[in-house]
């Protein structure tokens, strides 16, 4: 469990692919050690289980559905990965609650910039709409934020500068692919008033 609130970032040092499956390397200022390995990282959004670490080298197995669902099918060397440990009892939740199971991913089709925020809008597959209201939350890249407003089969949301200084948000651009997960109450009460 996490709650979207991201102080560390790590930058993607080699992948290696199979048909089914990927190990990635991000090197990362996250502060683990050995004993933390088989632990929980949310890497943009996804719970990865810590599988080795190196120096300041972190090791993830990625699995066939971990691909599928997420943007990590598009990753490449050099990337920028927000990372955030698991909660433990008596932390701060100042997001909300995050499974860190991506649900799908979403295309970035605007981004405006007034002032020091960035406005951002996102189009996702119009099945998923249904799950998102304005002013709740949701999670992208593992950054926990707020809908401001929807459209037909476009989110939107504002990012403050002190986000953007400290999450990988500033890099997107028209066109990027984001992970998106839904907010996990409201994934539970449309299923049972489904």
């Amino acid at each position: 469990m996490f709650n979207g609130i991201i102080f560390n970032s790590g930058i993607v040092q080699s992948i290696k692919k199979t048909k089914n499956s990927s190990l990635v390397e991000i090197k990362s200022n996250l502060k683990i050690s050995k004993k933390d390995i088989g632990c929980s990282i949310s890497c943009n959004g996804v719970c990865l289980t810590l599988i080795a670490v190196k120096n300041k080298s972190l090791f993830f197995y990625l699995s066939l559905e971990t691909l599928k669902r997420s943007n990590f099918k598009y990753l490449v060397k050099g990337d920028h990965i927000n990372m955030e440990k698991s909660l433990k009892y008596g932390d701060t939740i100042s997001g909300h609650f995050v499974q860190g199971h991506v649900d799908t991913t979403g295309k970035i089709n605007k981004i405006r910039i007034i002032d020091k925020s960035w406005f951002y809008k996102i189009m996702i597959n119009k099945k998923y709409i249904k799950f998102f209201s304005q002013k709740a939350s949701i999670n992208i890249n593992g950054v926990s934020l707020t809908i401001s407003n929807i459209y037909s089969n476009i989110i939107e949301f504002t990012v403050i500068p002190h986000t953007l200084q400290l999450t990988n948000l500033s890099r997107l651009k028209q066109g990027s692919i984001v992970n998106i997960e839904i907010d996990i109450l409201s994934k539970y009460l449309t299923k049972l008033n489904s």
